[in-house]
């Protein structure tokens, strides 16, 4: 394994290096830092898709390819074996793809040095370990015995500090996949304040990063900002609104204190709606819908599903769609799959008008909602990107290529 031969970092602020500039000879260990965080069943491989070439690549050059990636979480269980994407990827790639359903193990290590040259093997789902969204460094180091070199992948995860992504930068020199550096390229019309044209985001589902990252950065960068799914409710209930049984996601009163921080200092101008779509609420099913003022409150045991656009928002969006407008939709802002498609609809068809620079954020959103303009499957990430120019996983590749290391 290659050995950090020194942790001084200089120029922290050049562009990571990019695995199209590196050289692959035969034989070398790679290893590949995926994203391959895709549902159970494979309907969506958008995330396993974007990043075929890069793997493609180093097989093609003779490298020895350890694949690592997560999928679900560790806390709840949901972390599943990967199997499944091992075949999808045999497929895709024209050529066998080993599953190692371990990745750290003596057996794990001893697979990944017997790979030969053009082989491609997928190791265990890294969620198993509880350190791994802990970015425990003894894990990275372990991780790290796979390969002599990463070429982090997964835009999707480029926004987590996770042993697997910016933790094994620590131990091997890393370059970013090219798949990584096109998403970025492909956000960054959309990124910062830009005030020679009007903007709109719309923020949706039921992510806290929504409302955490999302809302707070575009209530400071964008003209406008069109809170959904959870996002709404929080606003909702910052502004002291009954909300019932709406959902509240994760972290519900992390986001209710930042919810309340971000109104108070919002540069932003962010809609409230004073009619919404409640639908009594039992587990995951929605019945007896019906329209309320949202000043009455939602009752217990109904839950907002929907709602309506104000008139000056829909004036804005006309006068918008006549001079120009860059616009972004992070998440689905009202319950689409389950009918419940007014404000989305309403949305979705504004940002499809030709004088409309719109992008779509999330694998959620990609797959639920048509729309055939720009798309990014980055949600949290690219949200984090949008807000801050910077990811942790740039830093992070910044100053390994600013450390010394010996040769592979």
């Amino acid at each position: 394994m290659t050995v950090n031969a020194s942790a001084q970092v200089t120029a922290a602020q050049d562009a990571p290096r990019s695995l199209l500039d590196r050289r692959i000879a035969s034989g070398e260990r790679w290893i590949f830092s995926a994203g391959f965080n895709v549902a159970s069943g494979m309907r969506d491989t958008s995330r396993i898709d974007t990043e075929l070439a890069d793997i493609a690549r180093l097989a093609g050059a003779g490298a020895r390819v350890a694949v690592l990636s997560h999928q679900g979480r560790h806390k709840d269980g949901s972390a599943q074996h990967l199997g499944d994407v091992a075949a999808y990827l045999s497929g895709r790639l024209g050529k066998n793809v080993g599953y190692v359903p371990e990745n750290t193990t003596d057996a794990a290590i001893e697979h990944s040095r017997a790979l030969a040259p053009g082989d491609v093997a997928l190791f265990g789902n890294t969620r198993h370990h509880p350190g791994e969204e802990a970015n425990d460094p003894t894990l990275a180091a372990r991780f790290a015995h796979l390969g002599d070199a990463v070429a982090v992948g997964g835009f999707s995860k480029a926004h987590r500090e996770h042993a697997s992504n910016t933790g094994l930068l620590k131990y091997l020199p890393g370059w970013a996949a090219h798949s990584l550096l096109v998403e970025i390229e492909r956000l960054s019309p959309w990124s910062g304040a830009d005030p020679s044209v009007p903007s709109l985001a719309v923020l949706g589902g039921v992510k806290p990063e929504k409302t955490l990252i999302g809302l707070r950065s575009f209530s400071r960068t964008y003209d406008v900002v069109v809170p959904g799914g959870v996002a709404l409710n929080h606003v909702l209930r910052a502004q002291g609104h009954q909300v019932g049984d709406s959902e509240l996601g994760e972290q519900p009163e992390r986001c209710a204190k930042a919810t309340d921080e971000i109104l108070r200092s919002a540069a932003a101008r962010i809609h409230v709606p004073s009619r919404v779509v409640i639908a009594r609420r039992s587990g995951d099913s929605f019945t007896d819908p019906r329209e309320i003022r949202i000043a009455d409150g939602v009752p217990l045991g109904f839950a907002i599903v929907d709602f309506h656009l104000e008139t000056w928002l829909l004036d804005l969006m006309r006068e918008f769609g006549s001079h120009g407008c860059r616009a972004v939709m992070a998440g689905t802002p009202s319950l689409y799959l389950r009918g419940f498609r007014h404000a989305s609809a309403q949305l979705l068809n504004w940002a499809s008008a030709p004088r409309i620079k719109a992008i779509l954020l999330g694998g959620d959103t990609v797959s639920e909602l048509p729309f055939d303009g720009p798309t990014s499957t980055g949600g949290g990430s690219a949200l984090y990107y949008l807000g801050e120019a910077d990811l942790p996983i740039l830093r992070a590749l910044r100053e390994n290529s600013a450390t010394s290391w010996t040769e592979i």
